[in-house]
C-alpha cells in the first residue's frame, strides 16, 4: 500500500514538472502548455560522443553543424544555446542565438562570431564575454558534457544583440513550444 502511494506521488510530481517547468542547461523556463520535443543532431559528432578538436578552443573554435526537426506551426522564432553544466564554477554558457526564423532547421558549421546573423537572428554574450560560439575549453580533468539545446518559441524575443544569459532565460519564460537537445563531450587530460 505504501509502495503504491509513493509511486503515485512520484508520478504526479514528474507530471507537474513536465507540464510546468523545463530545466535546461542551468535555465529554468516556465511553460504554460506541454512542451513538444524537437530532435536535434550534429553530423560532426555522435550523441554523447567526443566533440572533434576543430570545434574547441584547441582547434579552430568554430561552431559545429546542427540540424533539428521542424518546429510546431505556431512557432515565431527559434533560439539555441550551448552550455557545459560540468564547469568548475557552475554551468558555463558557450553560445546563445535567438530570433532565428521559425522555418530554420539547420545551422551550418562556422557561424559568424558577431552579434547579428543572416535572417534577423542575433547572438548573445557567452561566459567568455564574447558574442557567438566559443567551444569547449575545460581545464584538464574529467569529461565535460556540452548541451546544444534548440527552442521553438511562440514569439520573437525583444532582446538586443549581445544580451546576457539572464536576459535570454527571462525572455524564454512562458514562450517555449518545443525543445530538444544534443549532447557532445570533451576532455583534456
Amino acid at each position: 500500500m505504501i509502495g503504491q502511494r509513493k509511486k503515485n506521488l512520484i508520478t504526479a510530481f514528474v507530471a507537474l514538472l513536465t507540464n510546468s517547468i523545463v530545466l535546461t542547461g542551468g535555465a529554468c523556463v516556465a511553460a504554460e502548455t506541454k512542451v513538444e520535443r524537437l530532435n536535434v543532431l550534429s553530423p560532426d559528432f555522435t550523441s554523447g560522443g567526443l566533440i572533434p578538436p576543430k570545434f574547441s578552443a584547441d582547434g579552430k573554435d568554430v561552431s559545429p553543424n546542427l540540424v533539428w526537426s521542424k518546429a510546431p506551426a505556431q512557432t515565431k522564432s527559434v533560439a539555441l544555446t550551448c552550455t557545459d553544466p560540468d564547469a568548475p564554477r557552475g554551468t558555463w554558457w558557450h553560445w546563445i542565438i535567438f530570433n532565428l526564423p521559425a522555418e530554420t532547421t539547420q545551422l551550418r558549421e562556422g557561424q559568424s562570431k558577431g552579434g547579428s546573423l543572416a535572417g534577423g537572428a542575433s547572438q548573445g554574450t557567452n561566459d567568455f564575454g564574447n558574442t557567438g560560439y566559443n567551444g569547449p575549453a575545460p581545464p584538464k580533468g574529467p569529461v565535460h558534457h556540452y548541451h546544444f539545446t534548440v527552442y521553438a518559441l511562440d514569439t520573437k524575443l525583444a532582446l538586443r544583440p549581445a544580451c546576457s544569459k539572464a536576459e535570454l532565460t527571462a525572455a524564454l519564460s512562458g514562450h517555449v513550444l518545443a525543445m530538444g537537445e544534443y549532447v557532445g563531450t570533451f576532455v583534456r587530460r
